[in-house]
């Protein structure tokens, strides 16, 4: 009988995939973002923290795990000093530290509310992200991409919805773009997940060139680049007008 293939890591998690592993003085605040997602299990019977797990999970995937077998089989093989680190509770009687198993792996990964472990994830990357200078201003792109390798029950590709760090390519947020919705809808919900926008450069492809999009940016404080289509034609004359009077683009 030919073996069951291991589920690939959940799409919040593969983001974290070629990321630099997380150093010694990074697991604090790794643990502390990851204490913002809401526990779905009952109390009665659980045995390893939330946290715990989702640390695992997370420094599983940085060390390159990824399928749910391989970061189950990073957690048996991790250090203990490592397991102290991230939360484990030892046993008083052996001094062990138990691990969770393939299968609380997923039924815990599959419970969780995944925005709140993107929003988690992903300010997680950004603290740890560079930082732009005194005269740059930062900038963030919103691009959709299809996942490869992944797919819904009924075959359909998952597709997400991303904002990314120009600078140090960090994913500061993903949403995942359902069947019965599209990009367009998911723009401003995707950067309501940012703190901050003010004085910062959103970029785009031509589907978010929306009036609702740059008003929902300036009331955040927020420039924008965009760019702008023969499908939109009143909009593109408008524009090339300006330019050749040679008035300088403002936030709009």
């Amino acid at each position: 009988m030919p073996a069951v293939v291991s589920s690939p890591v959940p799409p919040v998690l593969d983001q974290l995939r070629d990321q630099p592993y997380a150093a010694e003085h990074e697991l604090p605040g790794l643990l502390t973002r990851l204490a913002a997602v809401p526990d779905p299990r009952k109390p009665r019977g659980v045995r390893h923290g939330l946290v715990y797990v989702l640390a695992l999970a997370a420094c599983a995937v940085l060390t390159g795990a990824t399928s749910l077998l391989t970061i189950s089989e990073w957690a048996a093989d991790a250090p203990s000093a490592v397991l102290d680190r991230i939360g484990a509770r030892r046993c008083p009687l052996t001094g062990i530290r138990p691990v969770p198993c393939e299968t609380t792996i997923r039924r815990t990964l599959a419970r969780l509310d995944a925005d709140a472990l993107d929003r988690a994830v992903g300010a997680w990357l950004a603290d740890r992200g560079t930082q732009p200078g005194p005269k740059t201003r930062r900038a963030v792109a919103v691009d959709g991409k299809s996942l490869r390798g992944a797919a819904r029950a009924d075959g359909r590709k998952i597709h997400l919805l991303a904002a990314l760090d120009h600078t140090s390519r960090l994913v500061l947020a993903q949403l995942d773009v359902g069947d019965k919705t599209n990009e367009i809808t998911c723009f401003q919900p995707l950067l309501d997940n940012l703190a901050d926008l003010a004085d910062t450069v959103v970029t785009s492809d031509a589907m978010h060139t929306q009036r609702e999009h740059a008003e929902y940016l300036a009331s955040r404080g927020a420039h924008y680049i965009v760019i702008v289509k023969g499908n939109q034609k009143k909009l593109r004359k408008d524009s090339a007008a300006q330019f050749a009077a040679g008035v300088r683009p403002g936030r709009r």
